[in-house]
This record gives structure tokens, C-alpha cells and sequence, in this order.
């Protein structure tokens, strides 16, 4: 008996003491950096340190990375080095990195030799620190700790006792890739005829310094003659010899190399057993002088655990305005993973006060962000930037208008170039939301004149002839190919440009979003004009197909199909057409002709919530009577597709646009139509989340409480805002702005609610 009543003491104090360790975490605790790490799951995500939005990523390297490819994929065992990465996601390309790698022995510089082996059960990953236990053919161990702040990182290497040890610094890799499209995808031969880095060895302040000018994305931008990725690369150990090495070899003593292909430096030293050596390194865009005043800024000292505080602290002062109660630990750290997805890109560009730009190849003042996923990130991302980020809402608006003033237009893909990845010119859309949702600290009149000039003015180079396919080469700017034929015929013919249901449909969005500009500008000959551009996708409404489909230039259907479609088929842009939904379940024979192929699009397995396109859908069955069935679904779809787990993101991330739509329909309202000020009802996810957020320079607070939500409990019954009823499936942006209370009364049946 007393052995029992130890036991039971025992185990009350267990459960006592994890439930108050559980209590003491902070949000940035629950963040599980390897969600989205996995190859087979395309996540396109990788375990990096640094604080929100940084301009330089740091993070373990454990292959090769390029466009297909990330620089960490979870699979992987072993590891090449660790790098100072700006690829933001795996569908586009890498530039101006570089890397450090620890080496025992013999000295290796080539990734394939010099890697070492780990296991994950060695590592610790969370966005303000990394540690791994490197082992080498003979079980030595080196341990890597990793912290980082905006635009420089401390690496601090434990190493064995060794006669010879070594850190290999590589600034340029440009790899062979045997995989067709792959290769054709990073213009393997036309990067190593014209990129060359420089590193240089300085052994008074036993420094590396160096750039590499490579971009993967090269041959889908236009040229930049002054682009370079610098860094200054300072150690805390005293060396025994130095030297260089290319793609020719190893190059002993030499302190300095300018070349192609493959270029690096090393250093050597002996050391202890245990012994600890530092490596600092910061990146600039602007000069090399740039890159040693941010590490005077950002890292002065050599305490690692100091910055990983610091950086911490910057992830839980983001984190914690969604505070989420109610929640087990595993949904928390789905959560507040995704959340911190989304808090990645646009990444920072500007560097105190000055930015290199892109756009025209030169240095200007001013903030500046890059990276900008926007065919994706402005369904949901962008919006939720309003809530979450929304001192930074005007800055991100203001950057891409210095694109529009160094370049000519808003960008579609900067990657920091131009890229003309996607279509649509979505830098509208993203705008038009913030300004009609109240944000206009930034020049409202360039951003009407960029937005108008996307959408009445062909570009140079759209001309027949020119398709303008995926990752055509670069020849000039894009922006919204066969705009002329829109404009003529009401719509892009097939024919004349690739893409081209999703081209009209797309332009649309745009449109639509402008006209809502337009009109409070007051400029009414531009908003009829634009409101009636934003229905063209009618004009391809085959009723005995019941798809939208292409048509020729002459008017006649278009049989090949195969190539009118951005990542999706004539199911996902069926419904494709956010800016006009009521035209939409008319065109389709009214809201129970419309319902039934939602259904069909749902039943049969067309739906795929891994791609953008169709992010939307289950929202729409509230704008035909049937709001029962989002509801269902946001369930479905929030729990499915979304785990903690390296493979926990059912599709690519897409630079935080699949964690958004995640963190919007677990608190039970999305963004379908950007530039409407209007959200639809899905259904919350979780009993309490509470949002912390400025209006108009003042602190405000939702709080979204779902009472008697369970398993089965997933239908709303009813609906209150601060005591009011709400009886419809919308919310307008206002009302939740003003508003302090939102109530969903839960029950297990679908009712009539909304209806």
C-alpha cells in the first residue's frame, strides 16, 4: 500500500509538473520547424534560423539546392555545409549565398566529399537556434550550433581532438543536374559561362571576404550587371594555413580567387578535444563594406546564445498576438507553425536605410522587401498580414511601388529580378485589399497609376508570336500577357497566348479589385470600364461542356486544351472567378445547378487544396444557400491537410500562402474576393483565439470563442458579434475591426443558419 501511495504521489507530481511546464511556454514554443522539410510531402519549407521576414535564411545544408530543390530535405542523411540562403521556395532559385562547412582530416572542399552524417534524433531545430551532431567515417563527432539574426549568422563548431581540422567556406556551387527539366529550369550552361564569385583570405583579421553574383533564376530574368551577394566571414580561431580552391582544385596559400563553376577558401588549424570555435558571417546586397557594418550592427560580440535569445524574442513578440486556447499540444504547434510560415516572406531587402535594387541594377534609400510569391500569397496571406503584421502592410505596398518607379512595373515574381513566373498581375489585387481595408500610408496616386497601367497597357513585347510560356526566357516584361485580345475580344485567346482561360480569369481579380479603387478615387470612366473587363471569363463559358474553356482569336473553340490552364485543369478554374461569384451560379444554370457541380467538384476528387487556384472553393456553397457544407469541409481540410509532421503540409507552402489559409479557416472566416472588404463563414476550429492587432495606430482586440465545439460539434448554430446576430454567412473587414466578440454557438447538425 505504501509503495502504491509513493506511486500515485509520484505520478500526481509528473502530471503536476508537465502541466506547468506546459503553462510556462510561450507560442514560439509550439513552432516546429521541420513541418514542411519533407521531400515527398513538397513543402518547400526549411529548419532556418533568423527573426521574422530576414533577408538571409541560415540553415543546415544537406544536398545541393536549385529550382526543384530545397537546400534541407528531411530525407536526407548527411550534411554539405551550412548556408546563408535567400531560395524562398522550391520553385524558384537561389542567389547570392554562401556556405561553411567543417572538415577532420585530409582536406575536402567538394560537397559530395566533404559531408558528414547525422541523424535526426541529433539535431534540435526551432526558429531562433539550430544544433546538430555531425559524425565522420571514424565516429568523430562535430557539433554545429546556429543562430542568426536579419542579415548575419554565429555558427559555433564543438570540435575533437584533431591535428587537422579545417572550415571550408564555398561561394558559388553551380551544380550538373541530370534531371531534364530540372537542368532546363537553372540554366546550368548559360550561369557558368557568365557567373564568376571572388573570396579573398585576410589574415590580419583572419576574415573571408568575397561575393557571389549567381541567381538560379538567371535566364528568366533580365541581366544585372551590378548584383552580388557579399560576405565577410570572421573566425575566432587562429590558423595554422589558408588557401583557395576552384573548380580546378586546391589552391595553398593563396589569399585571394576570382572564378566559375565552383568557388571557395579554406582555413586549417589543430584543435582540442571540445574545443569551441566561432564563425560570424553577415550578407549585403550593397557593397562589401555594407556586409561588415551589419555584422557590427547585428552580431559585435560572439555570444550565439545571446542572438538566439534576441531572436527568440523578436518570433514570440509576432507570435503572441494569436493567442489559441482550448487547443491540445499537437494543434498548437500545427498552429503557431503555420502562423509562423507565413511571417517568412516577403523577405527584407533594405539594408539600414538603403536597398540595392533589382529593378535597375543600382542603390537607392529607402525599405525595400523581396521575394513575393504573389500569384499565391495574395488569396490569403497578404490579407492576413492586415491582422498580424500590420505595420508592415504599407511598407510591403510602398516596395513594390519603388519596383514600379526603377523598373517600370509592378513586379509579378521579383526574385529579387523580375522572373515573370505566374500570371496575372496580382500586385493589384494585393493593394486594392489593403486600401479598401483602410491602408493608405503610402503614395495612393503612383499606386493607382502602377495598378492602371497593368491593366490598360499591353507591354512592349506582347506581341504575336510570343506565348509567353512557364519559364520562357527572359525577353521583357510579361505582365498580363494578350492584354489587347482581352480588351478587343473579352478574352485571351488560346491561340495568341499560353494559359489563356486562366489568363482571362485572372485579369478579372485584378480588374474587379482596381474598379474598387477607381471608385473611391473617384474615377468612374475606369471603374465601369474595369468592372466590366472583370466579366470577360463569361466569354469562355462553354454551356454544353459546362467548363470554361479556350477560344481561338477567331472565335471559334480551341480543341487543345492542354495548355489554357496555370497548375490546374477546367475544374479549378470552373469556379475560378472570385470577383463575380453571383455571375458565376447564373452562368451555371442558378444556385442548384451550381451547387450540384460544387458537389460533383468535391465528390470526384477534383478539388485539390495542394494548389492555390482552388483555395477557395468550399467557402462558395455560403453564396448559393448551402453554408453547411463549408462548414464540413473547413473541418475536413483544416484537419487533413495540415499535421505536425516533416510531410504536414499537403502541398507546397508557397511562401506562407498555405499556412495562411490555414490560420484563417481554423478562426472560421476567409478572404475570397480581394478588394470587396468581405469575408465568408467557414467554421472555427478551436474553443478561444484571441487577435491583438493596430487600426489606425491603435491596439484592438478580436476574440473568437467557439462554445461547445467538439468532434461532432462542427456546425454553427448561431452567430454573434459583440452581442449581435448575425445571421448571414459574411462578415465585412469593419465589422471585425470594430468589433471585440465573435460567438459561434456549435451543435452537430447542420442548420438552417446563414442560410
Amino acid at each position: 500500500m505504501m509503495c502504491r501511495f509513493i506511486l500515485n504521489c509520484l505520478f500526481l507530481f509528473l502530471i503536476s509538473n508537465s502541466f506547468c511546464q506546459s503553462k510556462s511556454l510561450q507560442q514560439v514554443d509550439y513552432v516546429n520547424t521541420y513541418i514542411g522539410t519533407a521531400a515527398n510531402g513538397v513543402g518547400g519549407i526549411i529548419p532556418s534560423v533568423g527573426p521574422p521576414f530576414a533577408m538571409t535564411n541560415f540553415a543546415p545544408q544537406t544536398n545541393q539546392n536549385y529550382i526543384g530543390r530545397m537546400p534541407y530535405l528531411y530525407e536526407d542523411s548527411s550534411i554539405q555545409g551550412f548556408i546563408a540562403t535567400h531560395q524562398p521556395t522550391i520553385w524558384m532559385g537561389d542567389y547570392g549565398y554562401v556556405s561553411v562547412m567543417p572538415v577532420l582530416g585530409d582536406l575536402k572542399v567538394l560537397p559530395e566529399e566533404r559531408k558528414l552524417s547525422f541523424t535526426h534524433k541529433n539535431e534540435i531545430v526551432k526558429p531562433q537556434y539550430y544544433s546538430v551532431l555531425m559524425s565522420t567515417k571514424n565516429n568523430e563527432i562535430i557539433k554545429t550550433e546556429l543562430a542568426a539574426t536579419e542579415r548575419a549568422g554565429i555558427l559555433r563548431f564543438t570540435f575533437p581532438a584533431a591535428k587537422q581540422a579545417h572550415l571550408v567556406v564555398q561561394a558559388l556551387n553551380i551544380p550538373e543536374i541530370n534531371e531534364p527539366w530540372h537542368k532546363d529550369a537553372n540554366c546550368i550552361d548559360s550561369r557558368t559561362k557568365a557567373i564568376k564569385a571572388y573570396v579573398r583570405y585576410d589574415e590580419l583579421n583572419n576574415e573571408i571576404t568575397g561575393y557571389n553574383p549567381d541567381r538560379v533564376s538567371f535566364d528568366i530574368a533580365p541581366a544585372l550587371k551590378n548584383f552580388k551577394g557579399y560576405f565577410v566571414i570572421r573566425f575566432s580561431k587562429k590558423i595554422n594555413s589558408f588557401g583557395t580552391w576552384d573548380n580546378e582544385g586546391i589552391h595553398p596559400s593563396d589569399t585571394a580567387i576570382i572564378a566559375g563553376k565552383r568557388v571557395g577558401a579554406y582555413i586549417s588549424f589543430s584543435t582540442k578535444r571540445n574545443e569551441v570555435v566561432l564563425v560570424k558571417i553577415a550578407t549585403s546586397f550593397i557593397s562589401l563594406e555594407q556586409a561588415k557594418q551589419n555584422l557590427e550592427i547585428e552580431i559585435p560580440g560572439w555570444d550565439l546564445d545571446a542572438v538566439a535569445a534576441q531572436t527568440k524574442q523578436h518570433w514570440q513578440q509576432s507570435l503572441q498576438r494569436f493567442k489559441l486556447e482550448g487547443a491540445t499540444t499537437e494543434q498548437k504547434s500545427i498552429f503557431y507553425s503555420a502562423l509562423y510560415h507565413t511571417l517568412l516572406f516577403p523577405r527584407i531587402f533594405s539594408e539600414y536605410g538603403r536597398y540595392y535594387s533589382a529593378f535597375d541594377d543600382t542603390i537607392h534609400n529607402g525599405i525595400a522587401y523581396t521575394d513575393y510569391s504573389l500569384w499565391d500569397t495574395y488569396r490569403a496571406a497578404h490579407p492576413l498580414f492586415i491582422f498580424s503584421q500590420p505595420e508592415r502592410v504599407n511598407d510591403f505596398i510602398s516596395s513594390l511601388l519603388q519596383s514600379y518607379k526603377e523598373g517600370g512595373w509592378l513586379p509579378l515574381w521579383p526574385n529579387p529580378a523580375e522572373t515573370n513566373i505566374m500570371i496575372g498581375t496580382h500586385a493589384d489585387a494585393v493593394i486594392a485589399d489593403a486600401f479598401v481595408k483602410g491602408f493608405k500610408g503610402y503614395d495612393v496616386n503612383l499606386a493607382y497609376e502602377a495598378m492602371h497601367k497593368n491593366a490598360f497597357h499591353p507591354t512592349d513585347c506582347d506581341v504575336p508570336g510570343n506565348p509567353f510560356r512557364d519559364r520562357q526566357p527572359w525577353d521583357c516584361f510579361e505582365g498580363r500577357a494578350g492584354l489587347a485580345f482581352y480588351h478587343s475580344l473579352g478574352y485571351v485567346p488560346g491561340d495568341k497566348k499560353t494559359e489563356s482561360v486562366s489568363r482571362t480569369v485572372e485579369y478579372g481579380i485584378d480588374d474587379y479589385a482596381i474598379a474598387q479603387v477607381a471608385k473611391v478615387l473617384g474615377k468612374t470612366d475606369d471603374y465601369i470600364k474595369l468592372t466590366d473587363w472583370s466579366k470577360n471569363y463569361k466569354n469562355l463559358y462553354k454551356k454544353e461542356d459546362r467548363f470554361l474553356l479556350p477560344k481561338l482569336a477567331n472565335g471559334n473553340w480551341d480543341n487543345n486544351i492542354n495548355e489554357a490552364f496555370t497548375e490546374g485543369t477546367a475544374w479549378t478554374y470552373l469556379f475560378g472567378a472570385v470577383q463575380d461569384i453571383p455571375g458565376t451560379i447564373e452562368l451555371l444554370g442558378g444556385k442548384e445547378k451550381f451547387i450540384a457541380r460544387l458537389d460533383e467538384n468535391f465528390d470526384s476528387a477534383h478539388y485539390r487544396h495542394d494548389n492555390e487556384p482552388g483555395h477557395h472553393y468550399l467557402y462558395l456553397y455560403n453564396y448559393a444557400g448551402q453554408p453547411w457544407k463549408a462548414q464540413e469541409l473547413a473541418r475536413k481540410h483544416t484537419t487533413i491537410n495540415y499535421r505536425n509532421l516533416p510531410n504536414g503540409i499537403n502541398g507546397n507552402d508557397d511562401c506562407g500562402q498555405m499556412s495562411a489559409w490555414y490560420i484563417f479557416s481554423v478562426m472560421g472566416f476567409y478572404p475570397v474576393t480581394p478588394g470587396s472588404g468581405i469575408y465568408a463563414i467557414g467554421a472555427p476550429q478551436f474553443p478561444k483565439i484571441t487577435i491583438d492587432y493596430l487600426v489606425e495606430g491603435k491596439q484592438r482586440q478580436l476574440v473568437i470563442i467557439a462554445n461547445n465545439i467538439s468532434d461532432k460539434n462542427k456546425y454553427i448554430r448561431s452567430l454573434t458579434l459583440d452581442g449581435k446576430a448575425v445571421d448571414k454567412p459574411f462578415l465585412s473587414h469593419d465589422d471585425i475591426i470594430h468589433g471585440e466578440k465573435l460567438i459561434f454557438e456549435m451543435t452537430d447538425e447542420p442548420t438552417a443558419w446563414g442560410k
